[in-house]
């Protein structure tokens, strides 16, 4: 989901300070709020692990350029149902500053961008689990179905941010066209993936309900609230 430079040149890039701004207001929001029902201690240790998570994510998972940016699986859902959507963010934008900054200096002027890409899309997700998860479940009893619907909200977000993105830097051209149509048709297979791995994820977290109560995870893994 890199955009990548030069994409969106200098004239332009200014409107994705402002939408990382609205971004980090939320973030800022959702933490406040997870503080109040955990600990900063929790909050600290959920957010560290999202970071390790991401940076992981980025610079060991299998990652390849498509048309206007790159596919990688993020595990957005992933990361949302475990920790909670407040670490999340905070790991989003943490693993990618870093991996930014240490392994890929030349995307930082698109640090913004990414952001917004990354962390919009993640409280889409939020508000949709509101939705179809029911208010009495856990979400380590969540179905398929459900696991389908929050990775494909993520990941579509993710896809309409980078087409945003795209033609907003670089016009509706046949090229940047085809070059946003390839890269979407490529993130299918994230979309596909993704949900397992959650539910994979989710079956290890049942079979240890040892983490129930701990700062590891978010309380609404294991419980209702």
């Amino acid at each position: 989901m890199h955009i990548e430079p030069g994409i969106v040149d200098a004239t332009k890039i200014g409107l994705s300070y402002a939408t990382a701004a609205g971004a980090a207001t939320y973030a800022a929001k959702e933490t406040f709020a997870d503080l109040k029902k955990t600990n900063i201690a929790s909050y600290a240790l959920r957010a560290l692990v999202a970071t390790v998570g991401v940076f992981l994510f980025f610079e060991v998972l299998p990652h390849f350029p498509v048309g206007v940016s790159e596919v990688h699986f993020i595990l957005g859902s992933t990361l949302f149902l475990i920790l909670g959507s407040a670490p999340a963010a905070f790991g989003l934008a943490a693993g990618l500053l870093i991996q930014g900054a240490f392994f890929a200096p030349f995307d930082l002027p698109m640090y913004f961008i990414n952001l917004t890409t990354l962390l919009v899309p993640l409280f889409a997700l939020q508000a949709l689990a509101s939705r179809i998860i029911a208010p009495g479940t856990a979400y380590i009893d969540l179905k398929y179905s459900q696991a389908l619907a929050l990775s494909t909200a993520y990941q579509g977000g993710v896809v309409a941010w980078v087409a945003f993105w795209a033609f907003y830097g670089q016009g509706f051209g046949g090229e940047t066209v085809t070059s946003v149509l390839s890269f979407g048709g490529a993130y299918m297979l994230v979309i596909l993936i993704e949900p397992i791995a959650d539910l994979a994820v989710l079956a290890g977290a049942k079979a240890m309900r040892g983490l129930n109560g701990s700062a590891l995870v978010t309380p609404r893994l294991y419980n209702n609230a």
